[in-house]
């Protein structure tokens, strides 16, 4: 049964890549002509992903550790399998997280139980979104500073825009707060019942399932009661994630031969410049995330960005393309990853047999 899921998940993918493969944003004439001038730079664009993904499996190996028992460790390379895969699903399919997190919590439900493989990729995604919020948070003064040292304008416009950010920021720390504090899966189900026609579906689900997920949200809350060391270490982690993503952009920039003046200061501000971009665009794509790969909203997103750090409109398309064939490629990579490793999986019935031998002996 778990086998033709995978396959249902891997046949998906490849739908999703031919799907976006026919409807990318400009003909395969231009398309090559954008790669052609991207050249030995695609290299590095596309390579920086390889650290990026080590840094989002550590931290979620981190969640994993702060979340489980002694006996259901999982190996690196196997969370770092699951989490391209997962990013690749998330990529492909529409409201990112229905295709990415599902496929997760089936195959880490292979090394551990079913409740523990739900609550920590759970926590890694709340982890993951909490991340973009400290990420859109710190550049708000990262903006401030550069804007303070004549580097970028500011104005009422630009204020009153950053004063929205950061309270919107504010209230996302409220609310995941809360949720780390007391677990968020049953409010979830509950919020979900005041849906049309869903309130019996989610009643029904709470009734049948009341134990199981009131287990889940006492492991959520567990992590950042009892294993603060791995909750702030997950964090951070992911947060570094997002700046090392940044380089991705600066490889864009330098290609251009945009430098700000060259030299150690200049290939710095030019960083920082690349980390604002990346920032913005971000959160305008994760305003509207319910198109996959967030079609038309990443382009906008890279064209008022690009634009804000004084970039022409043709720079901050190239810059959008080249990030659309990076995630293509990867999109296909995760997708290929699907069908490896897959051999022997431990069944969900060794866990409970293994726990109630390790009971029984105990006692």
């Amino acid at each position: 049964m778990k086998l033709n899921w995978n396959n249902i998940f891997f046949f998906c993918g490849i739908a999703a890549v031919v799907v976006m493969l026919f409807t990318f944003d400009v003909s395969f004439v231009e398309l090559w002509g954008h790669l052609c001038r991207a050249g030995f730079w695609l290299i590095p664009i596309v390579g920086i992903w390889i650290v990026v993904y080590g840094i989002n499996a550590l931290s979620w190996m981190s969640v994993i550790q702060g979340n489980t028992d002694s006996d259901e460790r999982v190996g690196f390379w196997r969370i770092y399998k699951l989490t391209i895969t997962g990013y690749a699903l998330n990529y492909a399919t529409p409201v990112g997280g229905l295709g990415g997190e599902p496929y997760r919590i089936m195959e880490l439900s292979k090394n551990m139980s079913k409740q523990h493989a739900t609550s920590s990729v759970i926590l890694y995604a709340m982890m993951h979104v909490f991340a973009h919020f400290w990420f859109w948070f710190t550049s708000v003064f990262l903006y401030l500073a550069l804007a303070a040292a004549g580097n970028l304008p500011f104005d009422t416009t630009v204020g009153i825009v950053l004063g929205i950010i950061v309270v919107f920021c504010l209230i996302a720390f409220y609310l995941f707060s809360r949720g780390y504090r007391y677990g968020l899966v049953v409010k979830v189900i509950r919020w979900i019942g005041h849906l049309p026609r869903l309130k019996g579906w989610s009643e029904r689900f709470l009734e049948v399932h009341a134990e199981a997920l009131h287990n889940v949200d006492a492991q959520i809350a567990a992590l950042h009661q009892q294993s603060r060391r791995h909750f702030y270490v997950a964090l951070g982690l992911e947060y570094l994630s997002r700046i090392v993503q940044s380089a991705e952009v600066l490889f864009m920039l330098l290609l251009f031969g945009i430098d700000c003046g060259g030299g150690f200061d200049g290939i710095t501000l030019t960083f920082l410049y690349s980390i604002l971009i990346v920032s913005l665009t971000s959160l305008l794509s994760n305003l509207i995330g319910f198109l996959p790969m967030q079609l038309g909203v990443q382009e906008g997103g890279f064209a008022i960005s690009t634009a804000a750090m004084g970039l022409t409109v043709e720079q901050g398309f190239f810059v959008s393309i080249i990030c659309r064939v990076r995630e293509l490629i990867w999109i296909f990579i995760g997708v290929m990853l699907m069908k490896v490793g897959n051999k022997n999986p431990l069944p969900d019935s060794s866990h409970s047999s293994a726990k109630e031998e390790k009971t029984q002996e105990s006692e």
